[in-house]
């Protein structure tokens, strides 16, 4: 498995040892349940792991209960559906990156440079979380029910409205005549070169890293 943290991985939390099936078979040593939230976690750090695989655009709950060596039944103790095991790693990339961009908007005065870190973290977050680029890139999400790439979409629509903020602040800053104008077209262009950064990293299994060439790249867009 790579470095992909999974949700636990933010509270410094020591990875779990591979899990054991839900029932010991009779006179089989007493090995130790993971506690309820762990399981839960376990479950979506190996979701994350089994999306870095090439070809893991689609994975069935046969195939990830398999992974953890417990049965399909014991995955939906834990979640209800495939679908909301996917919400929680949504929740987690909206988690990670917006506490990042809130530190960048608490920190930075200027808003260009705002912009540009912004671009940085979620770019720098998809490159060290391949399996949540998969999610993020909305592959993972094309056979997996609506509402998560409605969701994930829903993700950059906050992104490119704290860019149009930063940006306009930027804009004013350097005397425009039409600061919102200027914001907001801006704004819809770092969107899409985030979004497309990162659709191919995942669709180059992972080979093209979206931070390439990164400084250069938004010298020349944001000028």
């Amino acid at each position: 498995m790579s470095e992909t943290p999974a949700p636990y991985d933010a509270t410094g939390a020591a990875e779990p040892a591979p899990a054991a099936a839900d029932a010991a078979p009779a006179g089989a040593a007493t090995r130790k349940r993971p506690k309820p939230g762990e399981r839960r976690i376990q479950i979506l750090q190996t979701l994350a792991a089994m999306l870095e695989q090439p070809g893991a655009d689609r994975i069935t709950t046969a195939a990830l209960a398999a992974r953890l060596d417990v049965s399909e039944a014991a995955l939906y103790r834990h979640f209800a559906s495939k679908a909301q095991m996917f919400e929680g790693l949504i929740e987690f990339i909206e988690q990670s990156v917006f506490t990042l961009v809130n530190q960048i908007v608490e920190r930075e005065p200027q808003g260009a440079a705002q912009a540009q870190k912004i671009v940085a973290v979620v770019l720098q977050f998809g490159e060290k979380n391949p399996g949540m680029t998969r999610v993020m890139a909305g592959d993972a999400l094309v056979f997996e029910n609506e509402r998560l790439l409605v969701r994930m979409n829903h993700f950059f629509d906050r992104v490119e409205s704290q860019l149009r903020q930063s940006l306009r602040s930027a804009a004013d800053e350097g005397g425009s005549i039409t600061p919102t104008v200027d914001a907001t077209a801006m704004a819809s262009v770092l969107t899409s070169f985030i979004i497309g950064r990162l659709q191919r990293y995942a669709r180059s299994n992972f080979k093209r890293l979206p931070t390439e060439h990164l400084d250069v790249g938004l010298r020349l867009l944001l000028g």
